[in-house]
């Protein structure tokens, strides 16, 4: 039992520290989260009911077939299956048939369900895909914050190595009596902020690793390694204007959410033919074959006629057709067209929501995609700036022209600058992703 118990724990500590020794492409990461979210797999198996229910509806055109059987026993004053005399004596009996119906005509209530149920099938497929692709920019977005805070951890690392070097250096100064203690206690100030700063950045690292972990649904993990990647410089200079009329163009034609609905709206219209079809009359044919077994059948010598034989004797038949015309029913057929109609009329303004919502977006990202080649050209500029004022500083502060509270706004001018060009530079990979992705570009290995 214990020997079990070792190799359970020396198994988990091997899954766990190949878990934690694996580096994550953002493919990868799109991959485990769509396979283990359990939000995906309830809109699969809402797919599946839709499936379902579109077999059933075509299943609905077969003939419908009942057996029957009883076993009775009579007491008291009974009427005689023989000749239909009343009788007073306990008997039993049984009685078999098996009856069939089939619908020969209904309005095409019918055909027009198998074609709704079907449209609202493919509807469920489409929204099955998109829920993926969300969860893929959840994932992605999530990925993405990763990487943005462990470049603030990097620069958090430098501003505490530039911090601790002019430390020493001023420890150094002032025990050769060149410079006060107060400049010390400025340098460790400074010192012990940089500090402050860096476990900030490495907490947030853990709860942006927690979020990825989280939408990925692993569970006892609190740590994964993301594969390095480059951040490409953008070429600002030869980049064509981008139209969203294009974009929006292309994306209708194959996002999930506008084939959706689109598909709906189809379902709609049938629907709309179903209860149309509530006003024709309908044809039905219906038959049955039956025989029965009664003990009060005899024969000549009062003998009751063996079972074998009354089956074969009594066997009945039956064939008919019947007409069902709909004549007055409180106006309920009227009001269900309507009310599908109105059904109808919502899914076409739906379909047009999904089409405006779908354009504001692309609008919004080429809006923002502009702003942000602006703004990385610009935050480049920025820190090269100041990373050169700060190196001036540094210089001074090292020949005692400078105090280090002046050394320190320069050198947390240029931390700000390479912050906002990082985030700017991931900002625009993650809109020119998307944008790529309304383009109909293959961004996301989704089936």
């Amino acid at each position: 039992m214990r020997l079990r118990k070792h190799i359970s724990t020396l198994i988990l500590l091997l899954s766990v520290s190949a878990f934690s020794q694996k580096l994550w492409t953002l493919e990868e990461c799109i991959s485990h989260a769509i396979e283990n979210n359990l939000q995906l797999n309830d809109f699969g198996f809402t797919t599946e009911a839709n499936h379902e229910t579109y077999r059933q509806s075509v299943r609905n055109l077969l003939p419908i077939v009942n057996g029957f059987a009883d076993y009775s026993i009579n007491f008291g004053r009974s009427i005689n299956p023989e000749d239909n005399s009343f009788v007073n004596t306990e008997f039993f009996s049984n009685n078999y048939s098996i009856q069939s119906s089939f619908d020969l005509f209904q309005g095409f209530q019918k055909i027009n369900g198998i074609k709704a149920s079907k449209f609202l099938y493919k509807a469920a497929i489409a929204e099955n895909l998109q829920q993926k692709y969300l969860l893929a920019f959840r994932v992605m977005s999530a990925y993405y914050d990763i990487l943005f805070v462990e470049g603030l951890i990097e620069i958090s690392k430098e501003q505490v190595e530039i911090s601790q070097t002019n430390y020493n250096l001023v420890e150094r100064q002032v025990e050769l009596g060149v410079m006060a203690g107060a400049d010390l206690y400025e340098a460790e100030s400074l010192l012990l902020a940089d500090k402050l700063s860096l476990t900030q950045n490495e907490n947030r690292l853990q709860a942006a690793k927690l979020t990825l972990l989280q939408i990925m649904n692993i569970p006892n993990e609190s740590d994964i390694l993301l594969m390095p990647e480059l951040i490409p410089q953008p070429e600002i200079a030869n980049e064509e204007p981008i139209l969203s009329d294009s974009i929006f163009i292309k994306a209708k034609g194959f996002m999930p959410s506008i084939k959706a609905q689109k598909f709906r709206v189809k379902a709609a219209k049938k629907q709309l033919a179903v209860a149309r079809g509530g006003l024709y009359p309908s044809l039905r044919v219906q038959g049955s074959i039956g025989t029965g077994y009664f003990e009060t059948i005899t024969d000549t010598l009062g003998v009751t006629i063996p079972f074998r034989d009354q089956f074969r004797d009594n066997t009945f038949k039956f064939i008919g057709a019947s007409i069902n015309v709909p004549i007055f029913n409180a106006w309920a057929s009227r009001s269900r067209i309507k009310q599908q109609k109105i059904a109808l009329d919502r899914a076409k303004n739906n379909a047009k929501i999904q089409e405006q919502e779908l354009y504001q977006i692309i609008q919004q990202l080429v809006q923002e995609n502009n702003a942000l080649m602006a703004e990385v050209t610009q935050t480049e500029k920025r820190e090269v700036s100041q990373e050169t004022a700060f190196k001036i500083a540094q210089k001074r502060y090292e020949k005692g022209m400078i105090n280090a509270i002046t050394l320190g706004q320069a050198k947390n001018l240029f931390a700000t600058a390479q912050n906002e060009n990082l985030q700017a530079l991931l900002r625009l990979r993650v809109n020119i992703s998307t944008l790529d992705f309304y383009k109909g570009l293959p961004i996301f290995n989704i089936n």
